[in-house]
């Protein structure tokens, strides 16, 4: 490794040369299904470490990190695969702990080559919690205190960072990555992982108790409305209204708070859209799963340190209609692009689907109303009504519960106005009966039982009886 494999620091150009050869529409697919799809393996597993690592792993980490970087190349093997940077490592650092006179046994080395590696390589202590497939979200709250959330429940993991100066590198590595930059001057970043992770960070003077990194991790297994029925986040007459919904190409609202599944359900919707369809993605950071073959993926840009260049969801929905799109999908709804949205949806461009913050479906459209108020547009209240009930047909809410699972708690139907009023009409409705010794709610899915406004609609792609029943 020092000299013999080409990581050692060397002024001279040909070594560092050759350092660098390691550069890193069946009708049969709406009943849900009756047997779990088999898991697949996205990523070869490697041996996750524990979330925790003891102080003395941790001091002697930093001890043997600082001498490595003194001796390599830290730039080349940035860029090395994992197992070869993992090798040549191994006998320099026994000999660096010899140095020290630092004491391990064969577990605690593995552990600390480990962590050597997931700092030279990756994110640090936040390497074996993104390995972690039970883990939806991590939050740093400054050095020393990092949390996860974990089957629905906020959990204070033992993992650490060394000090606020170690966040910020790891920081930096993240927006790195996606060509931006984190310092006092730009404290506030929204960025992305490899693998799609939607990531947020924070830093001093905003942050006041040191740097903050919120990610949402990327689900690598998509989850559809069937497993939703199995996890009991949704019952089976429900699963099907939607399934329908979708294919009948209705226009679909996900509402519901933060970190309720808004993304997850919309996943889930949109893969009842046909191969064949042209569907166009508008996302402030691309978090959407889409399995089509057709699919052209627009992402917002903020401003650069200048104040110029921002590129805000209302232009991308502006030049979607140009994009020759069958459907549109908006990851959230936010601002005055709620009103070019509207429009899309009033002049063809059925089977738009988007998410938007509120707490239920009544909220959801004074939330659109006041939204395109902010677009600048003076209409009368009844205009605006107008629009909005002609262009959006069906709100889902869907709310994370105190027992940590999401349900769809109301499938709502925008039915038409009377007078100067929206009216709708509840398909379902999550009931609440109480609460199991294990602390899991109880509570069953109800149907109305009337027949859905889109019952002609459905008809139209011969699902009419199908939608009946499901109602019961």
């Amino acid at each position: 490794m020092f000299g013999r494999r080409g990581l050692e620091k060397d002024p001279r150009p040909e070594r560092t040369a050759t350092a660098l050869r390691l550069g890193a529409s069946n009708l049969a697919e709406i009943a849900p299904s009756a047997a779990e799809p088999p898991q697949l393996t996205l990523v070869e597993p490697r041996p996750a470490l524990a979330h925790t690592a003891d102080d003395k792993l941790r001091q002697a980490a930093a001890a043997v990190q600082a001498r490595v970087l003194e001796r390599i190349d830290s730039e080349v093997a940035s860029r090395m695969d994992r197992e070869e940077l993992a090798r040549d490592l191994a006998g320099p650092v026994q000999e660096i702990l010899a140095e020290l006179k630092i004491q391990l046994n064969q577990r605690e080395q593995r552990a600390l080559a480990g962590l050597l590696l997931d700092d030279m390589l990756g994110l640090g202590p936040l390497e074996p919690l993104l390995a972690d497939d039970t883990i939806t979200d991590i939050m740093v709250n400054g050095a020393r205190q990092i949390y996860i959330e974990q089957r629905g429940k906020l959990v204070l993991t033992g993992a650490s960072f060394r000090d606020d100066a170690h966040v910020l590198a790891v920081a930096g590595r993240i927006v790195s990555q996606m060509g931006r930059r984190i310092d006092e001057s730009t404290p506030l970043v929204d960025a992305r992982l490899a693998d799609g992770s939607r990531v947020n960070i924070i830093i001093p003077p905003l942050a006041l108790d040191g740097p903050s990194i919120s990610i949402r991790k990327f689900a690598k297994r998509g989850i559809d409305l069937d497993r939703m029925v199995r996890q009991g986040n949704v019952s089976a007459e429900m699963a099907t209204v939607l399934k329908i919904a979708a294919r009948s190409r209705l226009n679909i609202l996900v509402s519901g708070g933060t970190g309720s599944g808004k993304t997850t359900l919309l996943n889930a919707l949109s893969q009842m859209i046909s191969a064949d369809e042209r569907v166009v993605t508008i996302e402030d950071a691309a978090e959407l799963q889409l399995q089509q073959p057709h699919v052209v993926r627009l992402e917002t840009r903020p401003a650069n340190l200048e104040g110029r260049g921002e590129i805000a969801m209302r232009d991308l929905v502006k030049n979607a209609l140009r994009m020759r799109p069958d459907r549109i999908i908006l990851g959230e709804v936010r601002g005055p692009e709620a009103m070019d949205m509207l429009q899309a949806m009033n002049t063809g461009h059925d089977g738009s689907l988007g998410t938007i913050h509120a707490n239920r479906p009544r909220e959801t459209l004074t939330r659109l109303e006041n939204m395109i108020g902010m677009a600048g547009v003076n209409l009368p209240s009844k205009a605006v009504r107008t629009q909005i009930a002609a262009a959006v047909q069906l709100i889902v809410q869907i709310s994370r519960m105190r027992d940590g699972l999401r349900r769809i708690t109301s499938i709502t139907e925008v039915v038409g106005m009377e007078g100067e009023v929206i009216t709708t009409q509840e398909l379902f409705a999550f009931k609440f009966e109480g609460e199991g010794p294990d602390g899991r709610l109880k509570g069953r899915f109800e149907s109305s039982g009337l027949r859905p406004a889109f019952s002609s609609r459905a008809e139209y792609y011969g699902l009419d009886r199908m939608l009946l029943e499901a109602m019961g």
